[in-house]
C-alpha cells in the first residue's frame, strides 16, 4: 500500500460527484484501499455511464442530492460524520456553460459554498479537497506555465464559476474555517482529463468512441488545439495525496491551491491525441467541423508544489494514457460486464506504476 493511502485507510470519506467519471474512478479506488466512501450526487447524466456500467454504486453509500439543496447536504453530512470530503460534483462541460449559464453559476459557484458550509459547522469533518480546473487562471497568452498565486479569471460561463469557487473556497479558508471546526480545505487545479467510462457530450474521447462504435466519421472541430491531457487516475492521484496531506499532523501547510499538470509540459494536439488513439483501436475517419462555441487557448500549469509538497509526480506518459484510454473502451465494447474489472485492473496498473517510480 501506498504512503498516502494508507494515511487515508479506514477513515470515513465522503465524495460528491461519485455518479460522475472522475467521482466514479475515485470511489472504486478509495474501496480498493478499506475506505467505505458515502457520496450524493445527481443521477448520472450519460447513458452508458460510469457510475453503472463499473457499479460504483456498490462501493458508496450514496443518495440523490442537488449541490444546490443545502439544507439536505447540512443534514447528509451530520449523518454520515465523514472526516474527509472529496468535493467533485459540478457541471463540468464548457458547451453546456453557455446553453445555461445560471446552472453553471448555480452549481459550481453556489453549490461549492453549499457544500463547504455543512462542512464548517459539522463536527466531524476535518478536511476538504475541492475539485476545480486548470481554467480557473485569467488567460494571458504568455509562454510560461501558470502559478497557483496568479491572477483567477475565466471568459465562459464554467471557467468563471470555476474560478468564483475558488474564490468562495478562499474565504472560507481564510476566515469562515476558524469561526466554525476549523476544517482544512485546499483546491485542484487540473483539466483535460481522458480516460475510460466518460461518455459526455463535446468530449473528444467520448466522440471517438462513439464515432468508431457507429462506424460514423469523427467531426474535428479543432485538430490543432493543444492541451495538456493526463489520465483520470492522476487527478485521482493528486487528490488522494493532497487530502492525506490535510488529514495529517502537519496538515495546516497543504491549506490551499495546487496545480495538477501532466510532466510533458508541452501539451499534445487533438490531432496528435486522435492518432494515439487510433494505434491502440482501428482507426476512426475524421471530418472537420466548426465549433460553436469558444475554447481557451492552450493552459499550461506549474506543479511544482504538488511535486515538492505531495510527491505526486504521475508515472505514465502521453502513449500511456491513450493507450489505456483506448483499452478500456475496448475492452468495454467487447464485453459491457467487464467495467468494474477493467476499471480495477487499471487501478491496481497506475498504483504499480507509483510504486515502481518511487513516488
Amino acid at each position: 500500500m501506498l504512503s498516502f493511502e494508507d494515511t487515508l485507510r479506514g477513515r470515513k470519506c465522503l465524495v460528491t460527484g461519485q455518479t460522475g467519471f472522475t467521482g466514479g474512478w475515485l470511489s472504486v479506488w478509495l474501496n480498493k484501499i478499506g475506505v467505505a466512501p458515502s457520496g450524493f450526487a445527481l443521477a448520472p447524466q450519460t447513458t452508458p455511464n460510469l457510475y453503472e456500467a463499473a457499479s460504483v454504486g456498490e462501493a458508496v453509500d450514496d443518495r440523490l442530492i442537488d449541490l444546490r439543496d443545502f439544507e439536505k447536504i447540512r443534514d447528509f453530512v451530520d449523518e454520515k460524520k465523514p472526516e474527509i470530503i472529496f468535493h467533485l460534483a459540478a457541471q463540468p462541460i464548457v458547451s453546456r456553460g453557455f446553453e445555461d449559464p445560471l446552472e453553471s453559476f448555480h452549481v459550481n459557484a453556489l453549490g461549492t459554498a453549499n457544500l463547504l458550509e455543512a462542512a464548517r459547522l459539522s463536527k466531524s469533518v476535518k478536511a476538504v479537497v475541492c475539485i476545480t480546473t486548470d481554467k480557473v487562471y485569467h488567460e494571458q497568452s504568455w509562454p510560461w506555465a501558470y502559478r497557483e498565486s496568479d491572477t483567477l479569471g475565466g471568459k465562459d460561463p464554467y471557467s468563471a464559476s470555476k474560478a468564483a469557487a475558488e474564490i468562495i473556497t478562499r474565504s472560507y479558508q481564510e476566515t469562515l474555517s476558524g469561526r466554525g471546526n476549523g476544517v482544512r480545505i485546499a483546491t485542484a487545479r487540473g483539466g483535460n482529463i481522458i480516460g475510460g467510462g466518460d461518455w459526455a457530450d463535446n468530449r473528444i474521447v467520448p466522440d471517438f468512441v462513439r464515432a468508431h462504435l457507429s462506424g460514423s466519421r469523427l467531426p474535428l472541430r479543432n485538430p490543432g488545439a493543444v492541451r495538456p491531457w493526463q489520465h483520470v487516475l492522476a487527478l485521482c492521484h493528486g487528490y488522494l495525496a493532497l487530502a492525506a496531506g490535510l488529514i495529517g499532523e502537519n496538515g495546516d501547510k497543504f491549506v490551499g491551491a495546487y496545480n495538477f499538470g501532466p510532466s510533458d509540459q508541452r501539451g499534445f494536439t487533438v490531432a496528435e491525441l486522435i492518432n494515439a488513439l487510433n494505434k491502440n483501436w482501428p482507426a476512426v475517419s475524421t471530418d472537420m467541423e466548426p465549433g460553436w462555441f469558444p475554447e481557451a487557448g492552450f493552459l499550461r500549469v506549474d506543479s511544482s508544489k504538488a511535486h515538492r509538497d505531495l510527491g505526486w509526480v504521475p508515472p505514465l506518459k502521453f502513449e500511456d494514457t491513450a493507450r489505456l484510454t483506448a483499452e478500456w473502451y475496448r475492452g468495454y465494447a467487447k464485453d459491457d460486464s467487464s467495467a468494474r474489472a477493467l476499471t480495477e485492473s487499471q487501478i491496481d496498473f497506475y498504483r504499480d506504476a507509483i510504486a515502481a517510480a518511487g513516488s
